[in-house]
């Protein structure tokens, strides 16, 4: 058989699924991103896209956003329609527990398969830029006179800056069921709605406001870290005498009924990923810190995370 004819029948073979993963091309890869355009997820998603392709494990990425509900919408797609999907991977983090937490959907994320978490982040609490108020502690006293007029943006309910408000209001001695918190599909949404002055703070990971905070339209008053970040002169809520730690990660899932070999074929691409140029350049631009833990390790953390964080959320009052 002639070389050429040779190779552009094994490359038919790979195409068709007939070689071993291991011997097959970069294959064509399916991002389910279950939120709305300009928010973390879409960013993580888009970044881990890029360098699957940069690390030559991907020929190429296909977005599809479905924002709404926390992530359930995109997650209940991703569950309904990618059964069996080798290439098919969806964006989720923390804030898709707290989603299911409150939001009690009829999908579980136990019926998608675990990959890899992939980055942890903290938050930060801003005020639009033209706010009467000038720091957390005038709004902590507003919160205290009015619970209802302080308008707090940010992710879908259960989200982790959803929680941060609660936990915030539980310490200052304010029913954290009064707090009057608006969910945004999306982080564009909430950051146009904080741009806008339609909400008194808005919260959300640094990466998401740091470009408007260098601009001078947010100013940061809080972040929810334990020691302020690194290179970022912003107060930590436990240095303005708010007991409140709570930090962010996103990860990836893999669709349901794959089998093992599949599974940890996705593994190694998404770790083939992280070890791209392009995502270091992406941690870098975004202030995230690498979080790496993959497989049946990740589908631990999930558990415990759950688990934690609905102990969280019952004692802050939100369910």
């Amino acid at each position: 058989m002639r070389r050429d004819t040779f190779l552009k029948s094994l490359a038919a073979l790979a195409a068709a699924g007939g070689l071993p993963l291991s011997a097959q091309a970069a294959v064509a890869v399916k991002m389910m991103l279950p939120a709305n355009p300009g928010g973390g997820w879409d960013t993580t998603g888009r970044a881990l896209g890029k360098a699957l392709q940069d690390a030559g494990v991907a020929s190429s990425v296909t977005y599809d956003n479905k924002g709404g509900a926390a992530g359930a919408i995109g997650l209940a797609q991703f569950v309904n329609g990618s059964k069996g999907d080798p290439n098919a991977l969806m964006v989720m983090g923390a804030v898709m527990l707290g989603g299911i937490i409150t939001g009690k959907p009829p999908v579980n994320l136990s019926q998608a398969t675990p990959i890899a978490r992939l980055t942890s982040e903290y938050n930060v609490f801003v005020l639009p830029a033209n706010s009467p108020f000038k720091s957390m502690a005038e709004v902590v006293a507003q919160l205290k006179k009015d619970p209802g007029s302080v308008k707090w943006g940010g992710g879908s309910r259960g989200s982790t800056e959803h929680i941060a408000a609660a936990m915030i209001a539980r310490e200052v001695g304010v029913d954290p069921a009064r707090i009057n918190y608006v969910a945004f599909r999306g982080g564009g949404e909430a950051t146009a709605a904080i741009l806008g002055g339609n909400v008194t703070v808005g919260g959300s990971g640094y990466s998401e406001f740091s470009e408007y905070i260098a601009a001078g339209k947010m100013k940061p008053i809080g972040v929810t870290s334990g020691q302020r970040l690194k290179g970022v002169n912003v107060p930590t809520l436990k240095e303005q005498g708010i007991n409140v730690e709570i930090g962010n990660w996103r990860g990836v899932y893999g669709a349901p009924g794959i089998t093992a070999e599949q599974r940890k074929a996705l593994v190694a691409m998404v770790e083939k990923a992280v070890k791209s140029k392009a995502w270091a350049e992406a941690l870098e631009k975004n202030g995230w810190t690498p979080a790496w833990l993959a497989g049946d390790d990740f589908a631990n953390f999930v558990d415990s995370e759950f688990a934690s964080l609905r102990a969280t959320m019952v004692k802050s009052g939100m369910v």
